[in-house]
C-alpha cells in the first residue's frame, strides 16, 4: 500500500516550499499568523539565517548538520522540513528531526521542559522520615 501524500490545508510540501512566506503565513492558525505578522524577533532571524546558510552549502561531514537553538517560540516553516534542530529544554539540547506534519507548530512543543516524576520506594537512604520504615 502506498504511503499517503502529505498535505497541509490542501497544499503539498513542494507547493508550500515554493510559495512566498506571506502566503504560507495565511494558511497558519490564528496564533501563529498573528505572531508572524508582527515579524521575526532577532533570535528568530538568527535561526532563519543559519537555516538558509546551511541549505546553500553542501554537507561536508556526511552526517546531518544540527542547528542548536534556545529559540523555543520559533514556528516550524516549510523550508525547515528535513533538517535537524537541537532545541534547548532548560537542561540540554533535544535533537528534533523536522517532519512535514510539524509545520505550523512551535519548537517548544517538541522539547518538553518537564520530566515525569518517578519516586523510588521508601527504604534505606530515601529520606530522613523513611529511615524508620521497616524493610520487609
Amino acid at each position: 500500500m502506498a504511503r499517503k501524500e502529505f498535505k497541509y490545508r490542501g497544499y503539498t510540501l513542494e507547493e508550500l516550499q515554493e510559495m512566498p512566506l506571506d502566503n504560507v503565513i495565511q494558511l497558519f492558525p490564528s496564533r501563529q499568523r498573528r505572531s508572524l505578522k508582527k515579524g521575526f524577533l532577532p533570535r528568530q532571524k538568527k535561526v532563519l539565517e543559519k537555516i538558509r546558510k546551511l541549505k546553500k552549502e553542501p554537507n561536508k561531514g556526511g552526517r546531518p548538520q544540527i542547528i542548536r537553538t534556545h529559540c523555543r517560540d520559533m514556528i516550524v516553516l516549510p523550508e525547515m522540513v528535513g533538517m535537524t534542530f537541537g532545541i534547548y529544554n532548560g537542561k540540554e539540547f533535544v535533537e528534533v528531526q523536522i517532519q512535514p506534519e510539524m509545520i505550523g507548530c512551535y519548537f517548544g512543543e517538541f522539547a518538553v521542559t518537564r520530566q515525569r516524576v518517578q519516586h523510588g520506594d521508601p527504604g534505606m537512604g530515601a529520606t530522613r522520615s523513611s529511615m524508620f520504615v521497616p524493610l520487609k
